[in-house]
């Protein structure tokens, strides 16, 4: 418990020092926001900072902070080590600099910052890799939230008998149709404080319960790995499996949404970056709550996750049996509906996001509710396809979430190199950006041929690492070169 709570100070510390460094560097100012040159209504608005600030929170969590942090707690403490660094030097810094590139950029996406700054190329390759992560989101973000629900009222039905969650699937489906169409105001600005509340009081009454049974978990001194479990590969697995907890390439599409809503710069610094602290702060108390499963001994009730036996699928049930224990019945329910909120607030701005960059790409208004239907009507009938085949196969959300794991970090490499070649145009100390574009272009290369494709051993893992920073650092170079050359 040493650990968690130096762990939990460095967050908070981060967030006001090196967080007070990158808005420094970034240089807010007070031009006119999109929210207020280019209001419409429906996208553009000003809305308080606080509400911006909920919904920010709710639609980077999703359930990355929870289910990546169950199941990343099965490599020890290294799991505390990632959390802290990555959200304080790569996480937070990454969505505080693309949310203020896309105010600068009068609200862009995604896709079109990296194009910016990469290529019209690279920007057709992100325009396509971006709404096929948003539409994963949408089909893993409907079937996590769903078997929760189901399990409240048949917590005895196995993952594989998806009968009981059919209601709760269509019933969310609907809803992230409505969602996806309605001004954001209408629902979203209503609705997320409620949810963050939900979310939040899960969270904070899990730490007040970790602290009043102050259980016994291995260390940082007592090794990497610790001691009852031994992953076969802390590297690169970790860093694809605590993302949204680390730093997680979704969070810069979903960061343009409040970029059309903010009244001013200056307060790019708590939404964006502390939004990412925050949810730091809450994937490190459930990778706690789940190594104090892992590392002790099976009780009534537990079998199924003690010895770190939990499978992806299994996060769900996982989260219903912990909450439920530790905060009673009207604690649990309260708490379960906070990790209900998560998925979902984060899978229907998933898909309105998906919504506004086909439309900026085929450059068709959105005012109008026909538009937008134009938009929508085949996005979800992809993102249907996708649930179908999630929920026949058996193995079909473990491949989903395999390769959303992937995409979701390699689409923060592509964002983290536009952004450090920002910084070098702008003569801005670029370093913060190069290191974690360095380190997740290693991370997400290493993943990609030793893990998801050819399962390669120990040796192959380190060579693909090797081979993959010796060509980032040669592009990089090459570009720098020429970028000078250019102009003197």
């Amino acid at each position: 418990m040493i650990t968690f709570v130096v762990s939990l100070v460095a967050l908070i510390f981060g967030y006001f020092f090196y967080g007070k460094f990158v808005e420094r560097v970034f240089g807010p100012d007070d031009r006119p926001t999109p929210a207020v040159s280019k209001a419409d209504g429906v996208d553009f608005m000003v809305l308080p900072s606080w509400k911006i600030f909920m919904i920010q929170f709710l639609n980077i969590a999703g359930t990355g902070p929870i289910f990546g942090a169950i199941m990343g707690a099965k490599f020890g403490p290294a799991a505390y080590l990632w959390i802290v660094l990555g959200c304080i030097f790569a996480g937070a810094t990454h969505d505080y600099l693309s949310g203020m590139l896309s105010v600068r950029h009068g609200g862009a996406n995604q896709p079109e910052i990296i194009g910016h700054y990469l290529g019209k190329t690279t920007k057709q390759v992100m325009l396509v890799f971006s709404v096929f992560l948003l539409m994963m989101v949408g089909a893993v973000f409907v079937f996590s939230p769903a078997k929760i629900l189901g399990d409240m009222w048949e917590p005895a039905v196995v993952t594989e008998q998806v009968g009981p969650y059919v209601f709760w699937i269509v019933l969310i489906f609907i809803y992230y149709l409505i969602a996806t169409l309605m001004p954001i105001d209408k629902i979203i600005g209503k609705i997320y404080p409620l949810f963050a509340f939900s979310l939040l009081f899960m969270a904070s009454a899990l730490m007040v319960m970790l602290f009043v049974k102050w259980p016994t978990i291995p260390e940082l001194w007592d090794g990497l790995p610790g001691e009852a479990l031994t992953p076969k590969n802390i590297f690169p697995c970790l860093f694809i499996t605590i993302a949204c907890g680390a730093i997680s390439g979704f969070h810069a599409t979903q960061s343009p949404l409040m970029a059309r809503c903010i009244k001013s710069e200056k307060q790019g610094r708590p939404i964006f970056y502390g939004a990412m602290i925050t949810e730091g702060i809450v994937a490190l108390i459930w990778a706690t709550v789940a190594m104090f499963f892992y590392y002790n001994q099976p009780t009534p009730g537990y079998e199924q996750i003690a010895g770190g036996a939990a499978a992806v699928s299994d996060a769900p049930s996982i989260v219903n049996i912990i909450c439920n224990d530790w905060l009673l019945t009207f604690g649990g329910i309260l708490a379960i509906l906070g990790v209900v909120a998560a998925p979902i607030t984060s899978g229907d701005t998933a898909l309105r996001s998906a919504r506004l960059i086909i439309a900026d790409f085929i450059h068709m208004e959105q005012h109008s509710v026909r538009r937008r239907l134009y938009v929508c009507l085949p996005l979800f009938a992809a993102v249907m396809c996708l649930l179908i085949w999630q929920i026949s196969d058996k193995e079909g959300f473990e491949m989903i979430w395999g390769w959303f794991g992937w995409s979701n970090q390699t689409l923060a490499v592509f964002m983290l190199w536009a952004i450090t070649v920002y910084l070098v145009q702008q003569k801005k100390p670029f370093v913060i950006t190069l290191i974690p574009a360095f380190f997740m272009t290693v991370v997400c290369t290493t993943y990609l041929f030793t893990e998801q494709l050819f399962h390669l051993n120990t040796l192959w893992t380190w060579l693909t690492a090797g081979l993959s920073l010796l060509i980032s650092a040669a592009w990089f170079c090459l570009w720098y070169r020429k970028y000078v050359q250019t102009n003197k």
